[in-house]
């Protein structure tokens, strides 16, 4: 197994400001520890970067924030949001490319009202969108969309597009996990959506996870893929460990709210969430805010 691949990249958070206006000074804030770090970052996401709710605007303005900060430090990727049409996903395209991150990730199709691409129209929609661009993207399948893309629909792309450089596979089925690394793994670099799955990734022969944990606890994710790296059992379990019970007080208990308020409570920059997201529950925060002071993630931090 080639342990010098092994990576993890986090999505980061898009700071908000009472009034709703992105704060830019804690954006550069949080990205600068995130590239403190070493982690590689994702920004715009439409889950923990809220990019659903970014003008066209915002997200130029964010990405190239994200490219003047992280650039050249550690791996610094657009993410956005799922498209409905290939249109909107070529336009998001330009714009990363323009403002000049490292890569993007092509996210899934989603065509609305809870319908289904076929595969013949998946294939269409990623032939469309992989030919407009030739910035280096990494290709999303995601449950998040309510449909798995066929293996070999990717698989396919894959062979026709030599600029896709990697894959973000955020589905819970290890046997759909094990057919894409046997088939890409060689040549590309696969990642798992969330921490949960990672030991079974890299394991498979993956390369690493995605994690919103990483907004707050960017060194001890790094610190998992050390240990992997390195081939110490122990240290990764240990490690890996505290990251869960961290990835378990945040979701399902408010998530990037949550986040938000934790980064917040300790002097990080967070800000706020962006309607029609409201600020995190007390409740919520307080269970949080417990299973961080007993993992010690403040010394871990270096907060």
């Amino acid at each position: 197994m080639t342990t010098n691949r092994f990576q993890c990249f986090t999505i980061s958070i898009t700071p908000f400001a009472e009034d709703g206006a992105i704060d830019e000074a804690g954006l550069r804030r949080h990205l600068r520890k995130l590239g403190d770090a070493g982690i590689g970052v994702y920004v715009g996401g439409g889950g923990s970067g809220e990019g659903y709710t970014l003008t066209q605007q915002e997200t130029d303005r964010l990405l190239r924030i994200a490219v003047e900060e992280l650039k050249g430090r550690v791996p610094v990727r657009a993410m956005g949001v799922e498209p409905r049409t290939a249109g909107q996903m070529n336009a998001f395209l330009d714009m990363a490319e323009a403002a000049g991150v490292d890569a993007a990730q092509v996210y899934s199709l989603d065509v609305g009202h809870g319908h289904m691409p076929t595969p013949r129209e998946l294939d269409a929609y990623f032939s469309e969108v992989l030919s407009n661009s030739r910035l280096p993207a990494v290709f999303s399948t995601h449950q998040s969309v309510g449909y798995v893309i066929p293996a070999q629909v990717i698989i396919d792309l894959f062979a026709r597009h030599d600029h896709l450089i990697g894959l973000n596979v955020s589905h819970q089925d290890p046997g759909y996990l094990r057919t894409l690394v046997d088939a890409l793994g060689d040549r590309i670099d696969i990642c798992v959506g969330g921490p949960h799955q990672a030991p079974l990734a890299l394991a498979l022969g993956g390369h690493g996870f995605l994690t919103s944990e990483g907004n707050i606890a960017p060194k001890l994710c790094m610190s998992v893929i050390a240990a992997a790296k390195a081939g110490d059992n122990v240290a990764f379990l240990e490690r890996w460990g505290k990251l869960m019970r961290l990835f378990m007080a945040l979701y399902g208990n408010g998530g990037i709210r949550v986040t938000k308020a934790l980064l917040g409570l300790y002097g990080l920059a967070g800000g706020v969430p962006r309607a029609p997201r409201l600020p995190a529950e007390a409740d919520a925060l307080a269970r949080a805010k417990a299973v961080v002071e007993e993992l010690g993630i403040a010394d871990i931090e270096g907060w």
